[in-house]
């Protein structure tokens, strides 16, 4: 067994978690781990092959969903290989350079998500506040300018702190407390200062998801303010209706990011089964619910999985 505590600042080896005090039922725990990433990919990948050969989907709101469909994969896939080394035992190390790969494509993808939400909303906003000028406001030019400012500014936003982990020593112990790599585990590894990295994420969930937050809560205002303007109450339901997805995928993104980030910040002496819960919660909960959310609140969405698993004869029959 590797030394975890090694005094060398040079090592360039970590190593990863499962959860700790149930090694014997990894096997297991791993079965459930397998169904949901499937679950996520497949979810996932679903939609995309929908929206991409559906011609009455190529739409603003279905490229952004697209677009969040990529975002949740991009977030969970490069973890699904170093999850499923811990838990089948062939191993737990992992190369500081790969660590910091995966936490590049972690957090960039995360905040990449919060933007595509944002766009989202926006989507929402012009659709239900100015149906006339949709087309011309979202136009495809427009959208791919959208979705490209979204990962240049996630990308460079996610790299000067994970730039600046090659410049630290890690002279204690190269004991990760999840099976993947985080920045917020990272530092607290390193024996030299991390006020920068602190206060850099501080400021950049403050500022990018702030901004975020606050796009789609004002862009859900003006929604709410045209929603109760219309006279008829079915109209109405059938405007929030089309809203009611996208809240959910805020929800579901929101929610166990500010948990994990809290977490790590405030509950340092906390259970470690705490901190992998949510974790995992943060990484596998997206990629799973946002696909059967769609699937389920979008009739386009649902008639699409229906052409794809029912042969056309049977499929007739819904017409």
């Amino acid at each position: 067994m590797a030394d975890f505590n090694s005094s060398s600042s040079l090592s360039t080896i970590f190593y990863l978690t499962g959860i700790p005090g149930y090694e014997e039922l990894y096997h297991w725990i791993s079965i459930p781990f397998f169904i949901l990433y499937m679950i996520g990919i497949l979810g996932n990948c679903t939609i995309l092959h929908i929206v991409r050969t559906d011609p009455s989907l190529h739409e603003p709101m279905y490229y952004f969903l697209a677009m969040l469909s990529l975002t949740d994969m991009g977030m969970s896939l490069p973890t699904l290989v170093s999850v499923f080394r811990v838990l089948w035992f062939i191993s737990n190390e992992i190369e500081f350079n790969t660590c910091v790969i995966q936490m590049f494509f972690i957090h960039t993808f995360s905040l990449t998500e919060s933007a595509v939400l944002l766009a989202m909303a926006f989507d929402r906003y012009v659709a239900i506040c100015h149906p006339l000028r949709y087309s011309t406001i979202l136009t495809p030019k427009r959208i791919i300018k959208i979705g490209i400012t979204a990962i240049l500014r996630s990308s460079l936003t996610s790299t000067p702190p994970l730039v600046s982990l090659a410049y630290f020593p890690y002279c204690h112990s190269h004991v990760l407390s999840h099976s993947y790599c985080l920045h917020q585990d990272m530092i607290h590894l390193a024996c030299a200062d991390t006020k920068f990295n602190v206060i850099y994420g501080v400021v950049v969930i403050i500022i990018l998801w702030g901004f975020d937050a606050l796009g789609i809560l004002i862009s859900y205002i003006f929604i709410l303010r045209s929603v109760l303007s219309i006279a008829s109450q079915k109209e109405r339901l059938k405007a929030l209706n089309t809203c009611a997805s996208h809240i959910c995928a805020v929800l579901i993104l929101y929610v166990p990011m500010i948990g994990l980030s809290l977490v790590h910040r405030f509950a340092k002496h906390a259970s470690p089964l705490v901190h992998i819960f949510m974790a995992h919660i943060y990484l596998l909960v997206p990629p799973i619910l946002n696909p059967i959310i769609y699937s389920v609140k979008t009739k386009q969405i649902r008639v699409g999985i229906i052409r794809l698993l029912l042969p056309k004869k049977i499929h007739s029959t819904w017409g």
